[in-house]
């Protein structure tokens, strides 16, 4: 199976700073794959150049066949759901997803909870109608309730045919609903495997779930 998304031997550095370091994860079509590690291990940063908002300094990072790095190979406009009719229901589907949303639908987004910017955040992202999307740090402030209605709608969204790169500090939920997941340490894969696998893993027991 060829990966959706395949990201090999990635390396950057803020300056003189390295901070990733021969990083190599993928995602294949339909799953849900996470990254997660300490504060500071650069699961972000992994992110951010994943999306191209910051550029490796080595590495190559190819997306449905297409190479990252030179965006003119993109054809975004693909990705995007012009169409009002179709905007209507990506709408609906996230109020469907997130019924708190409809509750609030008059509000402007500033003054909406932590949590409710948190949904709306990611309602926004499946307006494009992504073959991937891509979330940073999802439950990062939530009240515990929140966190677990956050990971289970997560889990909805993949299951409606979404794939996900998840980056995460919470490491128990995020490995909960993986299909397979890495841990970074100190901008370094140091394991990879199933979800169910690294939870049952000594070393992410202890460095992670207090066990």
């Amino acid at each position: 199976m060829t990966p959706l998304l395949e990201v090999r031997d990635l390396d950057f550095a803020y300056g003189d700073v390295q901070v990733l370091r021969g990083v190599s994860l993928s995602v294949n079509a339909g799953e849900i794959v996470t990254l997660v590690g300490s504060n500071g291990a650069g699961k972000s940063t992994t992110l951010r150049n994943i999306s191209r908002l910051l550029r490796p300094r080595a590495g190559t990072m190819v997306f449905d066949g297409h190479d990252l790095t030179r965006l003119e190979n993109l054809r975004m406009g693909s990705y995007i759901a012009s169409a009002r009719a179709e905007r209507v229901k990506n709408i609906e589907r996230g109020l469907t997803l997130f019924p708190r949303l409809k509750e609030r639908i008059g509000q402007l987004a500033g003054t909406l909870s932590g949590g409710e910017q948190q949904m709306l955040a990611i309602a926004r992202g499946l307006m494009a109608r992504p073959r991937l999307l891509l979330l940073d740090e999802p439950s990062l402030g939530l009240s515990p309730l929140l966190v677990r209605t956050i990971f289970d709608t997560i889990a909805q969204i993949n299951a409606q045919g979404t794939s996900v790169l998840l980056v995460e500090q919470n490491v128990y939920q995020s490995l909960r609903i993986a299909a397979r997941g890495y841990v970074l340490e100190t901008g370094r894969i140091a394991l990879s495997g199933t979800g169910e696998s690294l939870l049952a893993n000594s070393e992410v027991k202890a460095a992670f779930l207090g066990a």
